[in-house]
């Protein structure tokens, strides 16, 4: 990190560079001002027009005029509107994270309610700095980007002692606690009364527990996990019988052009798929809970992991597993269709505004399993890696494949008498220093065979904040955008609205379905995590409400009842998956069994083997060619004569 040396900006600090210099110019966290006094004084008013980026609406950046004062910058329109108090917004700048691109003079704030986009506008007089060096050259805006840095290093001189002396208080007192711990172990042999006392209550306990297992003798379960000497026994099983799909390069150019086009052959597989549905097993009795509660991550590091991460995609950063939750990206695509029973509904809707009122409530139900899962993140899938799900109960068939490694790309493709649904998807993952953002790419598809529907959208951008400290919380926020690709009678938008600081109402949506004439047909409301409703309080129609929480959810990583059942393997399924489904990855299942350490290991492995067979796959110049599904333009779509195959011998 460079140092300043002096709180005046000199134009050496904001000129160009060479281009070499250019290259390194990459987002880096300020932790304050090396190489200053103690005394620095706090910089004096600053103000001036920054660039601020917005995302919606009107993407892109917007000139807003900010004031920065005693640690707090403020900012509006314009300098006028911040004179009579018409403030945009105010951040406390000693209390966010600060990273920045010192070449190219930006600056992210991160300050856990909102994540702050600013750089500095580049003027006639900057763009000849290197044949001016006077201080009164410099614009407005460039002392304000360096007052910035100043403010942020004295806050961090003041709290510098503060954090001293509580980090010295924690090792004391753990130091304290762990003393106690060995006097209490160590001490003489507790009287006859106390250890009868003892014994009586454990006795108690125990007749108890075993009448209670003889009433219920399906619903015990110990508090405290071991692993059993069944599961011990069953995980080289698990080992050998995944296999660990091999990952192959994928050209520097468009992933998706690797793969060859070719038409589809003219098979319907919604007849297929529905006749032979009842042939494959489906499970008696589906299980309510995982068999061991979610680990502790006290002990990991998050901010070691992510410091040298800010502003970059996480996607290629290993995680440790106790950070993962028992379940894959393919599963959690699958989640998405819990509620399918809405569609079933728009398919026998023959109103076209209301049939978007269903899909449109379906596409905001996609994020109800979302509000208790920002503690832990899903396993990232192996290339060539699937996930199948047959659901009768429901009536579809799921099936999904991660068809590209670099950049992840996961497809699926989910078939019912009712409807059809498909997308593929692709995540870039932004950590801000407290905030992580999830900002998703693809289009989501839904057909109404009853009608001719097809139906798009897009997804919105989801955040988890306070990712270091606190509790973590999800919010997702942008417009969602429907529309029928085969009838424009009818469109719909659906706004995730972003909490507000001020504000206590959060998860909200807002929607409209229009005519082609932008005329308003029907409203919608509600919050994403709860419920959808049509109308106008205190009259609105109830459309969807989301399922009750299993009981004790928290202890089992905040998972829904549907959740709960994605990973089960039970024994008559198991000869009918391929090697390559996710519920044969020993890593995840050795941490739904409660293995963290055997998970690790395997989780280890299963990467250095990706790494391996992609250094050989790259040296033979060979293309990964995805089983299920095919690139054609635009899209990822089912290559619906390998899925046939597929249930035709399941058939047998």
């Amino acid at each position: 990190r460079k140092k300043m040396t002096s709180s005046s900006p000199t134009h050496s600090d904001s000129s160009g560079s060479s281009k070499h210099d250019s290259n390194q110019d990459s987002w880096e966290i300020v932790e304050g001002l090396k190489g200053f006094p103690a005394s620095m004084q706090e910089p004096v008013r600053q103000e001036g027009f920054l660039l601020k980026r917005r995302k919606w609406p009107m993407k892109g950046w917007h000139k807003r005029y900010f004031v920065l004062e005693k640690g707090i910058l403020k900012y509006s329109k314009r300098g006028s509107d911040l004179k009579k108090g018409k403030l945009h917004g105010c951040i406390d700048v000693g209390l966010s994270v600060m990273s920045v691109k010192k070449k190219a003079m930006c600056i992210d704030l991160d300050t856990e309610d909102n994540i702050y986009h600013l750089k500095v506008i580049y003027t006639h007089t900057l763009a000849h700095t290197h044949t001016h060096t006077h201080r009164h050259d410099l614009t407005p805006t460039c002392f304000l980007f360096h007052a910035l840095f100043i403010c942020i290093g004295r806050y961090t001189q003041q709290l510098y002692p503060i954090h001293t002396t509580l980090k010295s208080a924690f090792s004391s007192l753990s130091a304290e606690r762990d003393r106690l711990k060995h006097t209490i172990h160590m001490q003489a042999p507790q009287p006859a009364q106390v250890i009868g006392l003892k014994t009586t209550y454990s006795s108690f306990l125990s007749n108890n527990f075993e009448s209670s297992n003889q009433d219920c003798p399906d619903s015990s379960r110990s508090l405290v996990h071991q692993v059993s000497n069944e599961s011990k026994a069953s995980i080289p099983e698990s080992i050998s019988e995944f296999f660990d799909a091999q990952e192959y390069l994928l050209s520097s150019s468009s992933s998706e052009n690797e793969v060859r086009r070719s038409s589809l052959p003219s098979v319907d597989i919604s007849k297929f798929l529905h006749k032979h549905i009842s042939s494959v097993v489906p499970l008696t009795r589906r299980r309510s809970t995982l068999p061991s509660p979610s680990p502790s991550s006290s002990g990991v590091s998050l901010w070691n992991i992510l410091k040298n991460n800010i502003g970059k995609d996480l996607s290629k950063v290993a995680m440790p597993v106790q950070l993962n939750e028992p379940l894959n990206t393919l599963q959690r695509l699958c989640e998405e269709v819990e509620y399918s029973e809405l569609l079933d509904t728009a398919n026998q809707t023959h109103d076209p505004y209301q049939r978007m009122v269903y899909v449109a409530t379906f596409a905001v139900s996609a994020y109800a399993s979302s509000y208790h899962r920002a503690g832990s993140k899903p396993f990232n899938p192996v290339l060539g890696e699937t996930y199948e799900c047959d659901r009768a109960d429901k009536g579809f068939r799921f099936i999904a494949e991660q068809v590209s490694h670099h950049p992840p790309v996961s497809a699926c493709h989910c078939d019912s008498k009712n409807f059809t649904f498909w997308q593929d998807v692709r995540w870039k993952n932004k950590f801000w220093g407290k905030s992580m953002e999830i900002v998703p790419m693809g289009t989501t598809h839904v057909t109404l065979p009853t009608f001719g529907d097809h139906y798009e959208w897009n997804k919105v951008t989801s955040c988890i904040h306070n990712i270091l400290s606190g509790q973590r919380w999800i919010e997702h926020y942008g417009e969602m955008a429907i529309k029928n690709v085969n009838n424009d009678a009818c469109q719909c938008k659906v706004t995730f609205v972003k909490a507000k600081s001020w504000s206590s109402t959060v998860n909200e949506i807002e929607g409209v379905v229009t005519d082609r004439d932008g005329k308003v047909i029907h409203s919608i409301f509600g919050k994403w995590h709860e419920g959808v409703y049509q109308g106008d309080p205190p009259s609105a129609t109830c459309i969807w409400r989301a399922n009750p929480m299993p009981v004790e959810q928290e202890q089992y990583y905040g998972f829904t009842q549907f959740a709960v059942e994605l990973n089960e393997l039970d024994p008559s399924l198991k000869t009918l998956l391929p090697p390559t489904d996710t519920r044969l990855r020993p890593d995840q299942r050795l941490l739904e069994d409660g293995n963290i350490e055997g998970a690790e290991e395997q989780k280890q492995r299963i990467e250095q083997l990706q790494r391996e067979r992609r250094k050989v796959l790259q040296d033979n110049n060979m293309t990964h060619q995805p089983r299920f599904f095919k690139y054609q333009p635009l899209y990822w779509v089912t290559n619906i004569t390998a899925v046939v195959m597929v249930l035709y011998y399941k058939t047998l």
